[in-house]
């Protein structure tokens, strides 16, 4: 398989560890406030590193890196992925996954395998209005509370993760949130940056006040939840 992009040092991705990001191409989602656009929309041109490059690379680095970030886009469209773990695996490398937790099955495939040691999903707004935020129209919202069901038995570590957008998000959507991930022991919200490259127009951040303020009302259902991005 090819990737669209590769950061081959990262202390921030996986938290707690050093390690390096492959970014794939191509989403199921359009969300307006996407900072990797030409990634969802397919447009993105220039280099591609194939998964030989990539496993080259990671040989020569057993004993510095730690584990491997793969994002996207939506990783799990990639129907080589499995294997690519399982040889990033036998190198003895951790990996982490980031999804929109549309693929519950993909995704407990690769946990009951043993082949994510941690997985960020990102919970993209309250269940009423998720086809609104992903820009899908009729959205059902199935697949997702399938796989935020399956996290939240705890088959493998994870975090969940909104991005909050003042176009889309108000303290009652991130109340919302929280009542539906209940039980969940990480929950982060990533106060919106414009990249310079979105699908959408004339999004903004929110300010740290309302950032703190959503946090608090989060934190009368959820045990954690952390700011990012202030």
């Amino acid at each position: 398989m090819n990737f669209s992009g590769f950061q081959k040092l990262t202390l921030l991705d996986y938290p707690g560890h050093v390690a390096c990001t492959l970014f794939t191409k191509g989403c199921n989602f359009r969300c307006p406030f996407c900072h990797n656009a030409l990634l969802v929309t397919e447009q993105q041109e220039g280099e591609t590193y194939s998964d030989e490059t990539v496993l080259s690379y990671l040989k020569k680095r057993v004993g510095i890196l730690d584990g491997v970030c793969i994002t996207g886009g939506e990783p799990l469209l990639q129907k080589e992925l499995p294997d690519f773990i399982r040889k990033v695996k036998e190198l003895g490398f951790l990996v982490k996954l980031d999804t929109n937790g549309s693929f519950p099955d993909r995704l407990k495939a690769l946990a009951c395998e043993g082949l994510i040691d941690y997985v960020a999903m990102d919970v993209k707004n309250s269940m009423e209005r998720y086809g609104e935020t992903v820009d899908l129209q009729n959205f059902s919202t199935e697949a997702v509370e399938e796989s935020i069901d399956f996290l939240l038995e705890g088959n493998v570590p994870y975090e969940f993760r909104t991005t909050v957008v003042a176009e889309f998000h108000t303290p009652q959507d991130i109340v919302a949130i929280a009542k539906r991930i209940q039980g969940a022991e990480k929950y982060f919200l990533q106060n919106f940056v414009d990249s310079g490259c979105l699908i959408g127009e004339n999004l903004h951040s929110v300010g740290e006040n309302v950032m703190k303020e959503m946090q608090n009302a989060a934190l009368e259902h959820l045990s954690a939840v952390s700011l990012r991005g202030l």
